[in-house]
């Protein structure tokens, strides 16, 4: 049928976008053994418990339980319909969908819908301004004096909007959007008499994609004399600006790349910055760095490289969007600008490459930074005011986990303030054990980020309750295995779950389908089912299991059976017994069950 995406569609777009690359545009991924780790993108967390596996095509996290295929993890991340995340990924490999199949499968108001499609119609009609036509000129001129290329104008859409007062409303009213919608929008203003006139006219326009690459909002400045100089789309659900990072959308796949991210704070940064060759590149929105955006930049990348305006009020951003950064887990470099100059200005006087070796590339630590910072808090001269400096960073070296950054800091101390390292030594260990450093080795160090192939805890199951958990695992990589089960247990688990899940497989493999967790997954509809298979799915396991394993997996599972069977007749007697106020039998029967019961617990 022509209008719906058929079975075989979908397990081509799905074996064509393999996990692993994925998730890896979502999260840092670190491969430990067979499995690959990372920080969980649904839950808060400093340690990974977050596992992806090549092999069978799903993800799991330990902590929050959420798992899948990567079908599952579209529509989690992105919180999409299927056909949105089907689109996604089809989009992602190149594979055309009846598009009459996708039609109205979204999840996202048919309002928010007219605003991107506004947006993208506004995007291009001001890039075509710009770069082709006469009432553009003056923009385009204003992009060439800062020294953009063209191509760099092309990468990043920049735009002009001519200062006419009903331009854009005109040219949009004219493709079918209501005056609500653009008002809405923030493409157009509304006056206190009613009338309505363009929010950016007289502006170079530059176009605040989400990490999609949909555009959402516009960052402006004027080159007319208006008032206010800079100028944002208005805040929307589409557009918030702590919760968006400009470029974020093209910069990504180099953040990944390089284990680390530039944060600026200007557009007009990052665009220079990007054609001088810093491809990882992003900004905040003219506002102070938010912790959602820190957490952010934390699950995609180890380290952050902070290049902001090298004045008083850049070296506050700058310390301020330090510490939020250190307390989502990341390392923190300061870029090191001249005094008094800002990025933009700088590649545009020394050019691309010097800006990458003397300031990117020469970045300080955020130690070497905070032991500057913190000087102006201080008059050195003064003995009082030297040692209590002292003191101060001694209490930020003692969260350093690394020894050898610390030493190499105290050494600093030492030579110039004439203090013995042994000194130096005795006090910062004093301020690790008073904050209970040096006790909790779990705890994740706010200037080193490790990762660690994350375990699952022991649960305390009973007996026949693992056993049915690790025969189902390996039903889910082996039809053979599954047979037999078939034949000797059939539906008879314990567990209503594992009971279901059975029944479920049995039908998988019978419709001709080979092991494949991954596609097993796609035919389960109930999303809790779909996470306890993921999690069966993760458990390690034996890669040839003998006959005789299996056959004790199935003893187990019987065994629990035939117990129960004779607990419910002893229960009855019990219950007859004291009808029949015979309380010593009564006694003794119950002695039975707890009998039974504990031999239940120690089945192997």
């Amino acid at each position: 049928m022509p209008n719906r995406i058929s079975e075989e569609q979908i397990e081509e777009v799905r074996k064509s976008n393999d996990i692993v690359d994925v998730v890896g545009e979502y999260v840092q991924l670190k491969k430990q053994g067979r499995n690959y780790f990372g920080l969980c993108p649904f839950h808060g967390e400093k340690s990974p418990s977050f596992s992806v596996t090549q092999e069978k095509q799903i993800f799991h996290c330990f902590g929050c339980g959420k798992g899948g295929n990567v079908l599952t993890f579209i529509m989690e991340i992105e919180d999409f319909t299927f056909y949105e995340a089907i689109k996604l990924l089809a989009d992602r490999s190149g594979i055309d969908l009846p598009e009459a199949a996708l039609n109205n499968q979204t999840s996202v108001s048919e309002e928010n819908q007219n605003v991107l499609s506004a947006y993208e119609w506004v995007t291009k009609l001001y890039h075509h301004l710009l770069r082709f036509t006469k009432d553009g000129k003056e923009g385009y001129q204003y992009f060439k004096d800062r020294g953009i290329s063209d191509e760099t104008i092309g990468a990043f859409q920049l735009g002009f909007a001519p200062n006419a007062k009903n331009f854009t409303s005109e040219f949009l009213e004219k493709k079918g959007f209501h005056q609500q919608v653009l008002v809405k929008s923030g493409l157009i203003s509304l006056n206190q008499d009613n009338s309505v006139s363009d929010r950016f006219r007289g502006r170079v326009t530059i176009p605040i994609r989400n990490h999609l690459g949909k555009t959402v909002g516009f960052g402006a400045r004027t080159i007319t004399g208006q008032e206010p100089k800079y100028l944002n789309s208005s805040e929307s659900e589409l557009f918030q600006k702590g919760k968006l990072l400009y470029n974020f959308d093209l910069a990504k796949k180099h953040i990944r790349r390089q284990n680390e991210a530039v944060l600026f704070e200007g557009y007009m940064d990052v665009i220079s910055a990007y054609q001088a060759g810093v491809k990882n590149a992003v900004a905040t929105m003219g506002t102070s760095l938010t912790d959602f955006q820190a957490k952010l930049l934390r699950r995609y990348v180890d380290s952050v490289v902070l290049c902001y305006d090298a004045d008083n009020a850049g070296t506050e951003a700058t310390y301020k969007a330090a510490l939020l950064l250190l307390r989502a887990g990341c390392i923190v470099k300061v870029a090191n600008l001249r005094e008094n100059t800002d990025p933009d200005s700088f590649i545009h006087e020394y050019g691309g490459e010097i800006f990458q070796e003397e300031v990117i590339r020469s970045s300080k630590t955020f130690m070497s930074f905070y032991m500057q910072y913190i000087k102006k808090d201080y008059n050195l001269r003064n003995e009082g005011d030297r040692i209590q400096y002292i003191e101060d960073v001694l209490k930020q070296l003692a969260m350093i986990d690394s020894s050898v950054e610390r030493e190499y800091y105290m050494k600093e101390l030492s030579n110039e303030y004439n203090i013995s390292m042994d000194t130096l030594t005795e006090e910062l260990n004093g301020h690790r054990r008073k904050s209970g450093i040096h006790k909790d080795k779990r705890e994740e160090n706010r200037y080193t980020n490790r990762v660690s192939g994350f375990q699952p805890s022991n649960q305390l199951l009973p007996a026949y309750h693992n056993a049915e958990r690790k025969l189902l695992a390996h039903m889910l990589q082996n039809v053979s295995i599954t047979d037999r089960v078939q034949q000797e247990l059939g539906a008879s688990f314990n567990v209503d779950d594992h009971k279901v899940i059975a029944t479920h497989l049995y039908a998988f493999y019978e419709g001709n389908h080979q092991a494949d967790i991954s596609m097993f997954l796609e035919q389960l509809s109930d999303s809790r089912l779909k996470q306890l298979v993921t999690e069966i799915a993760m458990m390690p396991l034996i890669d040839n299991i003998s006959d005789g394993e299996i056959n004790d997996y199935i003893r187990v599972i019987r065994a629990e059976q035939s117990n129960m069977t004779d607990i419910k007749t002893l229960r009855e007697q019990q219950k007859l017994a004291e009808q029949q106020n015979d309380p010593v039998k009564a006694a003794k029967i119950a002695m039975q069950i707890i009998e039974l019961q504990k031999q239940l617990k120690h089945i192997n």
